[in-house]
């Protein structure tokens, strides 16, 4: 196979890559590991920034994004009895989108078949060769037969656990990683939402989040110990501590209903420096991770890939190798920024048992003045809904 940009994960980065690619008529090919059903119903982040929206409106995906997805101009915080509403759009003129990750996925792989675009699925062994020439190749297995797919770049989009990453070698790239001491037990419940924008609860007993996804369905998410089991957690308990952290507003309370769906994913932050050797460049959660609190995961891959179509679009067009050389420096102002932010808003926002009076104490302190500061809810809401530029 040949192709202009050899694209490894179809996840919202590869995918959103090779459909800004399309758009400047630029050839690529993706392959992925997965089955499209699996990629398709994979539950991931729901929060887009305003820039991701803008992205998919702009690039012809904004029609079901428009019908489905849910505008947010504000979040709420609770702490310590209280409520406090930051009112995002009225701060920054921008909000954000609640629309499922895998609404996303679908949206791409939709417009890239109806184009004619090639999405590999269901593929074993892969292998990067020949990264530091002109012509580097992709090696795969696909139902039974050795494929390679000749190109002249690689986009890394696997993921922290693909192939791409480890294809650097030895000595080029540096880690910055740091693990919390907690994990998410997130449930997908068949269940109205009660509340019309996310809640964010800082309690004694720990984090919770109350998110949604449609009218019908909520996402809900407790801080819990990274080696809790699924099997340490029925739905009955889940429920009553989902009550317990969340109902701290007089006349308020939880909706339950049957959980459909529920998992436990551990917190880390990640960034892995540079973004790029050779003719490899790496996007998304193959060179980032960060804590969903601060809601950046997708929105930095789509940033990410934003700035990779338009560096491709220019080596292609007439040459330049200044956006392609300068891609890791640019993104990584962004991936810091974001950082910082998801770093911030998870310490502020979850109990350890580590702490003691004091530091619980500050942890209400920074969440009062948010609700008391003009100035320091400007800036949560400015991070929340996206910077426009880093």
């Amino acid at each position: 196979m040949r192709t202009q940009v050899g694209i490894v994960g179809a996840g919202p980065a590869g995918l959103m890559l090779s459909h800004l690619l399309h758009l400047r008529g630029i050839d690529s090919v993706v392959i992925e590991h997965r089955s499209r059903d699996y990629v398709e119903r994979r539950v991931r982040a729901g929060v887009l920034e305003q820039g991701s929206v803008d992205l998919l409106r702009d690039t012809g995906l904004g029609d079901r994004l428009a019908r489905e997805g849910s505008r947010h101009e504000g979040i709420e915080l609770r702490f310590a009895g209280e409520a406090y509403r930051v009112p995002m759009t009225e701060l920054t003129g921008r909000a954000i989108t609640v629309y499922g990750q895998q609404e996303v996925v679908k949206d791409l792989i939709s417009a890239r078949i109806a184009a004619g675009g090639r999405i590999v699925f269901e593929v074993d062994d892969v292998s990067l060769h020949g990264l530091d020439s002109s012509t580097p190749v992709i090696r795969f297995r696909q139902g039974g037969h050795d494929v390679e797919l000749h190109c002249d770049f690689v986009a890394g989009c696997d993921g922290s656990h693909g192939t791409s990453r480890g294809s650097v070698p030895d000595g080029v790239l540096t880690s910055y990683e740091r693990a919390y001491p907690f994990a998410w037990l997130g449930v997908l419940a068949a269940a109205a939402p009660a509340v019309d924008e996310l809640v964010y609860a800082n309690h004694e007993r720990g984090f919770a989040l109350y998110s949604l996804r449609s009218p019908e369905v909520s996402r809900l998410y407790l801080q819990v110990d990274p080696d809790e089991r699924l099997d340490q957690w029925p739905d009955e308990q889940i429920w009553a501590e989902l009550r317990t952290r969340l109902e701290t507003v007089p006349g308020w309370s939880v909706n339950a209903g049957p959980i459909l769906e529920k998992s436990i994913t551990p917190m880390r932050s990640l960034v892995v420096e540079p973004m790029q050797w050779e003719r490899l460049f790496l996007a998304g959660d193959a060179v980032h991770i960060v804590p969903p609190t601060g809601a950046k995961g997708m929105n930095l891959a789509l940033a990410d890939v934003a700035l990779l179509g338009d560096a491709f679009a220019a080596w292609y067009a007439n040459g330049r190798d200044d956006l392609l050389r300068d891609y890791s420096r640019t993104a990584l102002r962004r991936v810091w920024r974001a950082q910082h932010f998801s770093w911030w808003m998870t310490s502020m926002l979850h109990r350890l048992d580590s702490h003691d009076p004091y530091e619980v104490q500050l942890q209400l302190s920074t969440l009062r003045y948010v609700a008391t500061s003009r100035s320091y809810a400007t800036s949560l809401a400015e991070n929340y809904v996206g910077l426009p530029e880093v």
